[in-house]
């Protein structure tokens, strides 16, 4: 049995395609079991966040399976197969054991580190094992994700990795507008483009630093009411606005940050021409785009009176080398634990292989010992379970060896060769006296 990731994410998909295959509470258990109703998946689960839909399923064929999820995604959310399969992302078994780990982590998130994923892996798979869609494989999967999770936050400052940029970003844009100064965003106004986990960051990081007003505006007005409501909660002016006002909002503002997860360009040269034209004695404008891909228009760093700090950029900032640091140690523990896990896996793959050579050599004893009966009929029951029980010593002791080196050869990524040789070694498929096994 092995694992097939079938998902779309902020890093693959626009906002409106996601919103589209956005599978709610209520949706994901009546999902599931028509997934596993099929002859093609055994055990499935649905990892499904604002950000992303996720289905892990365990699966004997790629194909078939694979099939089968499309099918289901693109009917739950009225899209074409095709329209749907190009934002897709495919893994399977050791990539998609890895991929799940890794959003454990908070290495796939918006916001580099974010821990609330840990808790939407638990909800996924505690729903799917109390509708009996999570079986042994992806009890095993999901256990050894919440614990690499864990361990990754623990270990490491991973936590502070998306808050790290977002910080640094909004200290680089005091120092341009206060020219050297105090770098105090005391009487700023600024806009916030996207009210994702990266939105929040940056109005929190805002307000600590004193900004007048914020306005935010997202693709959902009703994700920018609820951002605006709780920056004003916290004692920091904030209105909503819809989409369509970018222009007039940013020819009031001093600073921009977006961050949509958007896939394409959402700040246009003409939106920041249209602002410029309506700015009053404003001085410069920051940009701060930290969306992937970007959300600006590469073209608007050529305006004069504009400074706009990318992604890439600020990662480089000697200030996040801490974060990249966290990232990378984050990184190197979903490496080991996913080693650990893949040797397991393929370990107890072959446990039943191994069950069956022993009852192989079950066979043989039970076998010799009818013969040993047919010709001494006579023969004494103590003795006879003395042979017996010496014919089963020699026995176990020759596979014994051969066992445990097979456990250690299984555990190797090419372990399914060896897998191969024992069952001919052993003639694994036909029973000793050469009947198939079903026949006996």
């Amino acid at each position: 049995m092995s694992i097939l990731l079938v998902g779309l994410s902020h890093h693959s998909a626009p906002v409106s395609l996601l919103e589209a295959v956005a599978v709610s509470e209520s949706e994901r258990d009546g999902l599931t079991e028509e997934l596993i109703a099929g002859e093609n998946v055994d055990e499935a689960m649905i990892v499904t966040t604002c950000n992303r839909v996720e289905v892990y399923s365990a699966v004997d064929a790629f194909h078939p399976a694979l099939d089968d999820v499309v099918t289901l995604l693109s009917r739950h959310s009225g899209l074409g197969a095709d329209e749907l399969s190009r934002h897709l992302y495919v893994r399977y078994s050791e990539s998609a054991a890895e991929h799940l780990f890794s959003v454990a982590s908070g290495l796939d998130s918006m916001v580099v580190g974010e821990q609330q994923i840990i808790g939407q892996i638990r909800t996924a798979y505690q729903s799917a094992s109390e509708i009996g869609a999570a079986g042994t494989t992806l009890h095993r999967l999901a256990q050894q994700a919440l614990h690499v999770g864990k361990r990754v936050h623990t270990e490491t400052g991973i936590d502070s990795a998306g808050a790290s940029v977002v910080s640094v970003a909004l200290d680089r844009a005091a120092e341009i507008l206060s020219d050297g100064a105090s770098r105090s965003l005391d009487g700023r106004r600024a806009v916030v483009l996207g009210a994702g986990a990266m939105g929040g960051l940056a109005v929190a990081h805002l307000g600590r630093g004193g900004i007048s007003h914020i306005e935010i505006t997202n693709r959902t007005p009703e994700r920018a009411d609820r951002l605006a409501e709780i920056a004003g909660d916290s004692g920091t002016p904030a209105t909503a606005f819809p989409l369509a006002g970018l222009a007039e909002a940013v020819a009031r503002a001093d600073i921009l940050f977006t961050c949509t997860g958007a896939v394409g360009t959402v700040v246009t040269l003409g939106d920041v021409h249209t602002a410029l034209a309506r700015r009053v004695d404003r001085g410069p404008l920051v940009i701060c785009d930290l969306g992937m891909p970007r959300d600006v228009d590469p073209a608007v760093a050529g305006l004069p009176g504009v400074t706009v700090l990318g992604i890439e950029a600020l990662k480089a900032d000697p200030a996040t080398s801490a974060a990249a640091a966290d990232a990378d140690a984050a990184r190197t523990i979903v490496d080991a634990e996913l080693t650990a896990y893949t040797q397991a896996e393929r370990m107890a793959g072959v446990g039943p292989l191994i069950g069956q050579l022993r009852g192989r050599g079950g066979q043989v004893v039970a076998a010799e010992m009818r013969r040993l009966e047919s010709r001494l009929p006579d023969m004494d029951e103590k003795v006879r379970d003395e042979v017996a029980n010496t014919v089963r010593r020699v026995v176990d002791k020759l596979l014994h060896p051969p066992t445990v080196r097979f456990r250690e050869l299984a555990a190797q990524p090419d372990g399914e060769n060896y897998a191969a040789v024992v069952r001919t070694l052993f003639d694994l498929d036909t029973t000793v006296d050469g009947r198939s096994e079903e026949a006996s």
